[in-house]
């Protein structure tokens, strides 16, 4: 899994690529806590993203938190659909900001 941080104008984008799964969701956890340390606002860009666990729904969820007590904002953006079906059928799609 890769992952490439870009600076925008509101917010860090987390750029991801590869599957999220259960060997690789605690250095994807550790990289969306890092993007918090250094913006309270994050974005996080899934279009590389084939597969998510819920070891990543885990990850996610821990970084919606956290921008919660920064008082930021976690946006994912450009979910495959295969990945849109997984929030949908663990019903973080209307915990979550999906853009």
């Amino acid at each position: 899994m890769q992952y490439e941080e870009i600076r925008t104008e509101e917010a860090l984008q987390l750029n991801v690529d590869g599957k999220i799964d259960v060997t690789t969701a605690n250095d994807f956890q550790n990289a969306v806590l890092k993007t918090f340390v250094k913006s309270k606002n994050v974005i996080i860009n899934l279009e590389k993203v084939p597969y998510m666990s819920s070891a990543g729904l885990r990850a996610l969820v821990l970084g919606a938190k956290t921008a919660q007590a920064k008082g930021g904002s976690l946006v994912i953006i450009k979910a495959q659909p295969v990945v849109m079906e997984v929030f949908k059928y663990s019903g973080m799609n209307k915990i979550l900001e999906i853009r």
